[in-house]
């Protein structure tokens, strides 16, 4: 590689990290000042539209009582996966920066990359959505249920700990801990819009893969939390992108465990 070559490299992925932490900066920046407005209230998924100013908001559209949370929600999931998700994909975007350096589509086919990436992320979130939908309108139908949804908070603890001792957990964290691997399987530069967006489904799909039940999570400590999802952010990433982030997965699953056994123990001395 001659010099020049390599101050092409070394200006490709200079311009490039500060772009995306530029994103990443942004998507955290904006939930913190949702979340310090007065309108913080509609990060949490549960319940808003009980209040005055969501009923109001539902009744003036069409379709509103669905609509109106369902368009809250996909804004609120998406800023918080850009900001906790992204983070763990700057490998693979920083690889294929480099690979297409002198190309003058260069930013839009990264941009398809992480468009991909969030779309599946984005799919993730809705079926999340509706299954967590369900389970609020159960409650209310239930009194039991309502008066014990702690137990649900302990599932999903319980489950997202076991999943940490699970071969699927490791099978897809291993092919994430791998971007160039997704690079050569998808980009072959015929159809460069098409092969970018399938990069981006696929190493989305594996980050699912393996990061599905942490996530879930959001859902059991309130999907508003800034700290827990910085929290649950950094371990995504240190799994995915440390040389030690292998041996992260099972001394978590123990400490969720952990956490799940002490939520019913609480609860049952209450």
């Amino acid at each position: 590689m001659t010099p020049a070559d390599g101050a092409r490299r070394t200006g490709t992925t200079s311009g490039f990290l500060p772009l995306a932490g530029a994103l990443v900066g942004f998507a955290w920046l904006v939930l913190w000042l949702w979340g310090q407005s007065p309108y913080g209230r509609y990060l949490d998924h549960a319940g808003w539209t009980d209040r005055a100013a969501g009923l109001a908001l539902c009744r003036a559209l069409p379709a509103g009582d669905r609509l109106v949370p369902l368009l809250l929600y996909v804004g609120g999931w998406l800023l918080m996966t850009a900001a906790m998700m992204l983070p763990t994909v700057l490998p693979l975007l920083s690889r294929f920066d480099r690979l297409l350096r002198g190309r003058r589509d260069r930013r839009r086919l990264i941009a398809i990359v992480v468009a991909g990436y969030l779309l599946v992320w984005l799919g993730f979130g809705l079926v999340a959505h509706l299954l967590d939908a369900a389970l609020h309108a159960a409650a209310r139908r239930s009194d039991w249920l309502l008066f014990n949804g702690w137990m649900v908070g302990a599932g999903i603890f319980a489950v997202a700990g076991l999943f940490q001792f699970s071969a699927w957990k490791y099978r897809c964290l291993s092919r994430c801990r791998a971007p160039v691997g997704f690079i050569v399987r998808h980009w072959h530069g015929r159809e460069p819009q098409l092969d970018a967006l399938r990069l981006g489904l696929d190493h989305g799909l594996f980050c699912v893969g393996c990061c599905w039940a942490i996530m879930l999570l959001m859902f059991a400590v309130g999907t508003g939390s800034v700290g827990w999802m910085l929290a649950l952010g950094a371990v995504m990433a240190a799994e995915k992108n440390t040389p030690w982030g292998m041996r992260l997965g099972r001394p978590l699953g123990a400490a969720l465990l952990a956490g799940a056994v002490a939520v019913v123990g609480v609860n049952l001395a209450g």
